[in-house]
C-alpha cells in the first residue's frame, strides 16, 4: 500500500484547508441536551443511507492518507470504499457486517478478519474507530461508553469526547431534518479521522 499511500497524501492538505474549526462552544445544560436526544430519536432507525465524501486519517508520524468516500450502511452490514482524489480509481473496499470483514485492494489481498478496524490498521495502517464512527458521523453518541458533549452558537454538537476520542463538529448541514454533520474531525493522540461529507442519502 505504500504507492496508494502516496497517491493519497497529495489531497490531505486540501481537505485540511477547507475545514474552519468551530470556536464558539458551550457545556450541554437541560435545554441543549434535550434537544440532542431528540435528534438521538429521530435517527435511532437511520441505518439504511449512503454517504458521499472526502475522507483523510492520519497516524501522527508521517503516515495516512486521503480519498473520496462512499459509505453504504444497510443495517449491520457497510461498504467502506475509497477512491484516490484525482484519477478516482477504487483503492480499496471494506465490507461485511457481524460475522467478519471483507478488505479488497490492498497488497496480499483479498483480506478476511473478524474485525474491520483491526484489519484495517494490520494491512494499511490506519486506525480508524469505525463501530463509533457509524454514530458519531449522523452526530450521535455511540453506545460504546459515557460521553460529554458541548454544543455551538447553533446549539448543535460542537465537541463529543467518548471512548478516548474527540469529535470535533466543524460544520452541519441545517437543510436536512434533523440537521446532519458536514465536517467532522476525530481524534485520539497521534490518530486523527477527518471527514468532509458532500451528500447523504437515506433509504
Amino acid at each position: 500500500m505504500k504507492f496508494s499511500r502516496r497517491i493519497l497524501a497529495v489531497a490531505l492538505p486540501l481537505l485540511l484547508a477547507a475545514c474552519v474549526p468551530q470556536t464558539v462552544r458551550v457545556k450541554g445544560d437541560a435545554a441543549l441536551l434535550g434537544q440532542q436526544q431528540a435528534r438521538e430519536h429521530q435517527l435511532a432507525d437511520a441505518d439504511h443511507w449512503t454517504l458521499q465524501g472526502q475522507l483523510g486519517v492520519s497516524d501522527g508520524r508521517g503516515g495516512g492518507g486521503s480519498g473520496s468516500l462512499t459509505w453504504t450502511q444497510d443495517g449491520d452490514h457497510y461498504d467502506f470504499v475509497v477512491r484516490a482524489p484525482i484519477t478516482g480509481k477504487s483503492l480499496f473496499r471494506l465490507s461485511g457486517g457481524p460475522d467478519g470483514a471483507l478488505l479488497e485492494g490492498v497488497d496480499g489481498g483479498p483480506l478476511h478478519g473478524p474485525d474491520a478496524e483491526e484489519l484495517m490498521q494490520r494491512a494499511m495502517g490506519w486506525h480508524v474507530p469505525l463501530r463509533d464512527l457509524r454514530a458519531w458521523v449522523l452526530g450521535l453518541r455511540a453506545d460504546s461508553g459515557p460521553a460529554e458533549l458541548s454544543f455551538g452558537t447553533d446549539r448543535l454538537p460542537s465537541l463529543l469526547q467518548q471512548d478516548g476520542w474527540t469529535v470535533d463538529y466543524r460544520r452541519w448541514d441545517e437543510a436536512h431534518q434533523p440537521p446532519l454533520p458536514k465536517v467532522v474531525f476525530a481524534g485520539k493522540p497521534p490518530y486523527s479521522v477527518r471527514l468532509s461529507v458532500e451528500s447523504w442519502q437515506f433509504n
